[in-house]
């Protein structure tokens, strides 16, 4: 069996880590910081074997170079030169094998334009997006356009909704606080929030969350919503899926 367990990391990252039943090889994604991830391994005892990288950000690369150091893993990441270290370069559609399951990798431009993912369909299916889908709430677009990102969320969308969706930020409670403004009438939003609250108070990760559950509380993925579309209507165009998503996300940036 595959678990995954979040190293914190800077004020609210994780960088995930992926580890096949006892083996003591474990792959981590997105190691903005190798400080976490080198206590922990020293803690527990296990060794670094392989990385994946979503995008070039920092936050989500800035311990590559130590990691890469100390322990040579195997580094599987995006076709974008300016990331150093990566010696696996990838691309949409491509197949790879990390600790025992098959990865299929996605191209999700939209937050930037070397982003990707990295999805299992084993049972659960996993999902790593990064920075794309968060649980409420979706990426800023530093790079991309509201085209782009829209797809991006749009082709996430259609993944089973019993896949568990492992973000890389601890953004929920900010981004259900927009949920609410966003789709006033939404009682799972309310009731997330609550029990995202109370996993909050417990310093307990409101992450994974499930792409069902995204669904139901997410406005990003809700553009379509009757209720979404009559509030965001208030703050621009709502003609279209896009036109909602793209005045969605230019309300969240000044929310």
């Amino acid at each position: 069996m595959l678990s995954v367990t979040p190293i914190p990391a800077f004020s609210d990252n994780y960088i995930w880590l992926l580890r096949q039943d006892t083996s003591q090889e474990v792959c981590v994604v997105d190691p903005g910081d190798a400080t976490p991830v080198i206590e922990w391994l020293e803690r527990e005892g296990l060794s670094l074997g392989c990385v994946l990288i979503t995008h070039h950000h920092h936050d989500h690369t800035g311990g590559l170079r130590e990691l890469n150091k100390r322990y040579s893993p195997r580094v599987i990441g995006p076709d974008n030169p300016d990331i150093e270290g990566i010696d696996e370069r990838v691309s949409d559609g491509d197949e790879v094998r990390v600790m025992g399951r098959l990865f299929e990798v996605f191209n999700l431009p939209g937050h930037t334009l070397d982003h990707i993912g990295f999805f299992t369909a084993g049972i659960p299916p996993l999902l790593f997006c990064g920075d794309v889908l968060f649980s409420g709430g979706c990426g800023r677009l530093f790079e991309g356009s509201p085209e782009q990102m829209h797809a991006s969320l749009s082709r996430l969308e259609a993944l089973p909704e019993e896949t568990l969706v492992f973000a890389a930020h601890e953004y929920t409670m900010a981004n259900l606080a927009f949920a609410r403004a966003a789709d006033p009438d939404n009682g799972d939003v309310v009731k997330a929030e609550e029990e995202c609250r109370r996993a909050r108070e417990l310093d307990r990760p409101t992450l994974p969350s499930t792409l069902g559950r995204e669904r139901r509380i997410n406005p990003f993925l809700r553009c379509d919503s009757a209720g979404v579309r009559q509030a965001a209507a208030a703050h621009g165009d709502t003609d279209s899926s896009l036109a909602t998503f793209t005045t969605l996300r230019a309300w969240k940036d000044d929310f």
